[in-house]
């Protein structure tokens, strides 16, 4: 493209989070995007993926981890704490990817954790980053189970409260969370427990 002009009116067609393979498609070559970076007009996210300037307010670093890596899935504490299960919201949020995927090359911060391809969505759902983004999200009760899953390595204490806070909740079923921990048969006896004694 021939000017800068010329490039901001072919973001246009762009959504406001976009990566280099669709801008090129708009007509864009690397000099032309690094010119808008230099110049204030777009913002560099990570590795490829792009934001305008004149976006809404959100955060940037889970965008970038939504479009870099689609199955990238908010967990134990970052999702807890969006549940308003733990007080607990980390510096940095917890992201789950199926095993063997790499994390993204994003400049976000976050605490990668592997969890098992074959039970990787299980309890999955999408909540809304921003208007045009969503990032994976583990339900209250999966939370809870990867919580006490990983209580080895998270501390007790996060799975305790946010059992606590689940159980005080209207319509939460004990059954319905001792169930969908059988994925996790390990995870029973110490659930169980837990459950035995706030019960």
């Amino acid at each position: 493209m021939s000017s800068l002009e010329d490039a901001a009116d072919a973001l246009g067609a762009l959504p406001t989070t976009f990566t280099f393979a669709q801008a090129t498609a708009a007509g864009m070559n690397k000099h032309t995007l690094y010119r808008l970076r230099d110049s204030g007009v777009i913002e560099s996210l990570g590795r490829g993926i792009y934001r305008r300037g004149d976006g809404e307010l959100a955060d940037h670093g889970l965008i970038a981890i939504a479009t870099a890596a689609p199955m990238a899935t908010l967990c134990l504490s970052s999702a807890l704490a969006r549940h308003g299960l733990s007080d607990d919201i980390p510096a940095a949020p917890d992201i789950a990817l199926p095993r063997g995927s790499r994390p993204p090359a994003v400049r976000a911060n976050a605490r990668w954790h592997s969890f098992a391809a074959d039970a990787f969505t299980i309890g999955r759902s999408l909540t809304a980053v921003d208007s045009e983004t969503s990032i994976g999200i583990y339900s209250p009760e999966r939370s809870i189970i990867d919580a006490f899953r990983t209580r080895g390595c998270e501390g007790h204490e996060l799975g305790n409260e946010a059992l606590r806070r689940w159980l005080r909740r209207r319509g939460s079923q004990p059954g319905d969370l001792l169930s969908l921990a059988q994925h996790w048969p390990r995870t029973l006896t110490p659930l169980g427990t837990a459950l035995e004694v706030l019960l």
